[in-house]
């Protein structure tokens, strides 16, 4: 098959869709693999690098575009993207269709098959292409949260571990799956008064167990989320309904409340966000205030630290790409159910029904779409 890989081109986005080990091994299976220029270059990787793993460098996008049966990105194609794809065409990234609906139509007026990394389920029921940058999310809201906290970027002026005689900093994660558990992880870790909320009993268990009273882990109800919120410094938005728009859990009446200073870090941007004074913003102008409550509402928060997610990220998908191009994705798809739930889009027909509700959208199930031909 003929993969190609083109840079990002969304804000501050640095991250790479295939790294030269991945090229190396797709190349060592027969596959042929485009790459534009610079596709390396904000992970430390230069073309040189890439060619020397078997791939052909492209000076301009378009051409990989126009030539690649299989599209491996990182980030969902961006308006003037959406134009170079075409029927027949099979693109593999993120895609968080539920809150960005110019994007459905996009790629449903294209004809392109989309399959999202974010909606592949794995074989124990998590998501296996979400993990690593839920991992990365995790740990980044903390930092980035702490920042935020900084007098000079609108915060309270609280360091988040204390000091010797000076109460540290009280953090609230709504939210126990991986974004949550990392971003706990690192708060206790600095020395924040941490508590977690979830409404998985089951999970609040296997949490509290593993950080041995360090998180207090509580369930969430609305009166939960209220008497947190009220007396932390730091929320971190870390809720997740794979493919669909994420749940309003900090009302703009709650956010009203919250003392000046407070800082909300909404990791569920991608999916529209958990605050409902949320919305996306960029690594350029990452926050805004409302209410003197700053909002750090990054869509693409790995981007940060793009050498470390790209290559996290290619440890997951590498396995998937491989299929796709040994196989073709219907006889991938057939194969194994949970990757057939990544199936978002083909050829004009949404396969994702959260998606379909949200956007008042007719849905085809994706189970008919493999069976055909």
């Amino acid at each position: 098959m003929l993969i190609g890989v083109p840079r990002e081109i969304k804000n501050h986005e640095y991250r790479a869709g295939l790294v030269p080990a991945s090229v190396r091994e797709l190349v060592r299976q027969g596959h042929q693999v485009l790459v534009e220029a610079g596709l390396g270059h904000g992970i430390g990787v230069d073309d040189a690098e890439y060619t020397a793993a078997g791939a052909r460098v492209l000076p301009e996008a378009g051409r990989i575009y126009g030539e690649a049966e299989l599209l491996v990105k990182v980030k969902e194609p961006q308006p003037s993207e959406i134009p170079l794809l075409r029927q027949g065409q099979l693109l593999f990234t993120y895609l968080h269709l539920a809150p960005d609906p110019q994007q459905t139509r996009g790629l449903l007026e294209c004809g392109v098959t989309a399959i999202a990394y974010e909606t592949v389920v794995g074989r124990d029921g998590g998501l296996p292409l979400l993990a690593p940058m839920s991992e990365v999310a995790g740990r980044l809201a903390v930092q980035a949260g702490a920042h935020c906290l900084e007098r000079k970027n609108g915060g309270a002026g609280v360091l988040l571990g204390g000091v010797a005689g000076v109460e540290a900093a009280k953090v609230l994660v709504i939210g126990g799956g991986t974004v949550g558990e990392n971003a706990a992880r690192i708060a206790a870790g600095l020395g924040a008064r941490v508590a977690l909320l979830d409404t998985s009993l089951p999970r609040l268990r296997q949490l509290d167990a593993q950080f041995a009273g360090r998180v207090q882990c509580l369930y969430s109800t609305e009166a939960s989320v209220e008497a947190q919120a009220l007396e932390a410094q730091l929320i971190i938005g870390a809720v997740l309904l794979p493919g669909a728009a994420a749940p309003k859990l900090v009302s703009a009446a709650l956010v009203k409340r919250l003392r000046p200073g407070t800082v909300l870090v909404d990791v569920a941007i991608d999916q529209g966000g958990c605050f409902a004074t949320s919305r996306p913003t960029t690594h350029a102008d990452p926050t805004f205030v409302v209410d003197g409550v700053v909002h750090y509402c990054v869509a693409n928060m790995p981007g940060a630290v793009p050498r470390t997610s790209s290559f996290a990220l290619n440890n997951a998908t590498l396995p998937y790409v491989l299929k796709l191009a040994a196989l073709g994705w219907r006889r991938a798809l057939r194969m194994d159910p949970g990757f057939l739930r990544g199936l978002n889009v083909h050829e004009g027909q949404l396969c994702v029904e959260a998606v379909a509700q949200a956007q008042h959208l007719p849905f085809t199930p994706a189970e008919q779409l493999i069976e055909l031909r």
